[in-house]
């Protein structure tokens, strides 16, 4: 199985973010998610794309957040990052000389569908902010 960590290491860049008033260097961002400035970059072009940061150039350049962290809720931050679906139906079409392989494609769409929908429901209510809060908590 193929898992994306873009969407921790994008909610990791806004947290790291919204505790600092100064645009922060892509160097200094992934010194905390513990990865290369490179793959940091091409997740800040996604969030800025999304609305999320803006980022200066320059030697006193780099990357803020475009709104405050209570109006940014983890839903944006996935959908800026990471391609739809968690769940997938098969690589291959099922054998439709078969019972199950002619009909189990209908009822996993279903099934997949609803299970995003309640993912999709629980990250929208949550914001950078509260993500925050929680490591403050961890102190």
């Amino acid at each position: 199985m193929n898992t994306s960590h873009r969407f921790a290491v994008g909610v990791h860049i806004l947290t790291l973010l919204s505790m600092f008033d100064e645009p922060q260097s892509s160097s200094f961002i992934a010194g905390s998610v513990n990865t290369n400035p490179a793959m940091i970059r091409r997740i800040l072009g996604m969030l800025n794309k999304a609305g999320l940061t803006v980022s200066t150039m320059g030697s006193q350049g780099g990357t803020r957040l475009a709104k405050a962290a209570d109006q940014i809720s983890l839903l944006e931050i996935y959908r800026a990052v990471d391609e739809p679906g968690i769940l997938a139906l098969h690589s291959s079409a099922p054998n439709p000389a078969c019972d199950v392989g002619r009909n189990i494609t209908g009822v996993l769409e279903t099934v997949i569908n609803q299970a995003e929908n309640a993912m999709e429901a629980v990250i929208a209510g949550i914001s950078v902010h509260d993500i925050v809060q929680g490591i403050k908590l961890k102190k």
